[in-house]
């Protein structure tokens, strides 16, 4: 007997997240939003990965939200972007982890967007350079972060951020998002807010699938 796909999954590289709140973002700590609300969202940049015998290298997919408060008390509505180079199978794989139902960072959060406005596949532009980086999709996003700037000197600062218990991120460079911009269905603009840029690697088990002789 064997199955038609392995039995694990697992993605590795790096997230770019913004949101409406400030510096640092004290979502992090289990504290409220900033300013009530919550308005961001991340993309993932796969650097090795794969579902099953799919793979899913090189590869990228977002996520933004809008909620009407805190994440964890849910009701947002959201936007997905997949990576138009990506073929059937992998648009199922991705499609198939985005909706939570086999772990992963989405099997936690993914009940809380209940509305979502499609999934878009998109073309990507995308530049890793730490808190320096970049990521976009004409007529649709553009993010692109910066270090924060001390204040009263105008001097570069470097903070970052550990979380052991982190779902998105266990480790992460922290700065400003020089443009947080979402242009489509739900418009936003959080430029000069909290920003992070760091690695993820998860892992999990794919549903089991029907055996055949």
């Amino acid at each position: 007997m064997i199955r038609s796909m392995a039995d694990s999954w697992k993605l590795k590289g790096t997230v770019f997240i913004a949101c409406n709140c400030e510096y640092g973002c004290p979502c992090n700590f289990n504290a409220p939003p900033s300013h009530g609300n919550c308005e961001g969202g991340w993309t993932w940049h796969v650097n090795d990965g794969a579902f099953g015998d799919v793979p899913l290298s090189d590869l990228n997919f977002s996520i933004f939200v809008k909620w009407p408060g805190a994440i964890h008390e849910g009701k947002g509505e959201a936007v997905i972007f997949i990576d138009e180079r990506a073929d059937h199978r992998q648009r199922e794989a991705l499609a198939t982890l985005i909706k939570g139902e086999v772990g992963g960072p989405w099997g936690v959060l993914a009940w809380t967007w209940p509305t979502i406005h499609g999934t878009k596949f998109v073309a990507y532009k995308l530049e890793e350079n730490g808190i320096d980086g970049s990521v976009g999709v004409d007529g649709c996003f553009q993010f692109e972060s910066t270090t924060i700037k001390n204040p009263v000197n105008g001097a570069e600062v470097h903070p970052a951020i550990l979380l052991p218990e982190g779902l998105i991120v266990k480790r992460a460079e922290l700065g400003s998002s020089k443009v947080f911009r979402l242009d489509d269905t739900m418009p936003m603009d959080h430029s000069g807010k909290y920003a992070a840029v760091g690695p993820f690697d998860y892992s999990g088990q794919v549903a089991p699938q029907p055996a055949r002789a």
